[in-house]
């Protein structure tokens, strides 16, 4: 996902008409935006990750870059220093994490990100808890719990960004069978006897939910898989597993910025509208 991710965040890039001398990726990992950036565009990168064999391993491009290890929500960056901050798939506490990256914007520069939305893994998730119900009477949360797109563009206007836009997009990728899903995620499971423990690491999306429970039975997994296929599966055998993506893009505010009127200072009510045909036809006569 994350190179799809990347190329479609440095799409909306370009649609920017404007060169950013600094620019930061926050949680860039290996840098999957930077392959798909120029440095016409941007003219310097700096790459930040919390996990230093990433930034060791990042892909290579084009622009030149810095690698800095650090914890995404401390970064190490003064006030007002970057022109562009960009972040693929970083679901951390959004709030802390959007009110850095406000402040080592520069004013009139810009933030687009991306993150998981609210019916990622609903396949997986639904699966899970109607063979909990069935088999153990109940069901607790095995995946952390996403951001609603309602609440995006209010979380963004609280870190202080201004002239927003929101966007979802959906990937699908097919798979064998339900294990095969977990197993792409990278999620650690084991079978000690009839027990399976399991939750999602390896995309960073560890269930971070207090009421989570450690451990799944293994005839509840069973029942999950079968589930799965019975509910979603497709007429090749294999089952899908949809991630939703958000796209957000905020700007830091500057004078030169354009700003809405003020109140009352319109000269066209907005009733005219309905006499909006009978104005055309006349001039057309």
């Amino acid at each position: 996902l994350s190179p799809q991710v990347g190329s479609r965040i440095a799409d909306r890039v370009f649609d920017i008409t404007r060169t950013f001398p600094l620019a930061l990726d926050v949680g860039s990992g290996r840098g999957y935006i930077a392959p798909h950036l120029t440095k016409e565009i941007v003219e310097k990168l700096v790459q930040v990750d919390i996990a230093e064999n990433a930034l060791k391993n990042a892909i290579e491009s084009e622009i030149p870059t810095v690698s800095v290890v650090a914890d995404e929500e401390s970064l190490p960056f003064k006030e007002d220093t970057f022109d562009l901050v960009v972040s693929s798939l970083r679901r951390l506490f959004i709030c802390v994490f959007l009110l850095q990256i406000h402040q080592v914007l520069k004013p009139d520069g810009v933030f687009i990100g991306a993150m998981f939305g609210g019916d990622t893994l609903y396949e997986l998730r639904c699966s899970l808890q109607l063979a909990e119900l069935e088999r153990e009477g109940g069901f607790s949360p095995h995946v952390s719990p996403f951001t609603a797109v309602s609440d995006l563009g209010h979380l963004l206007s609280r870190a202080g960004f201004n002239t927003l836009t929101v966007d979802t997009d959906e990937i699908q990728v097919n798979y064998p069978g339900l294990f095969e899903v977990m197993e792409d995620l990278q999620g650690k499971y084991t079978l000690p006897g009839n027990i399976i423990f399991f939750w999602i690491s390896g995309m960073g999306e560890s269930n971070c939910s207090w009421n989570r429970k450690p451990l799944l039975h293994r005839e509840t997994m069973l029942a999950a898989a079968a589930i799965y296929r019975e509910m979603y599966g497709n007429s090749d055998g294999t089952v899908p597993a949809t991630f939703q993506i958000y796209y957000m893009i905020g700007w830091k505010f500057h004078e030169s910025q354009a700003r809405p009127a003020q109140r009352g200072s319109a000269t066209v009510s907005l009733g005219d509208l309905a006499k909006i045909d009978g104005l055309l036809s006349r001039e057309k006569k």
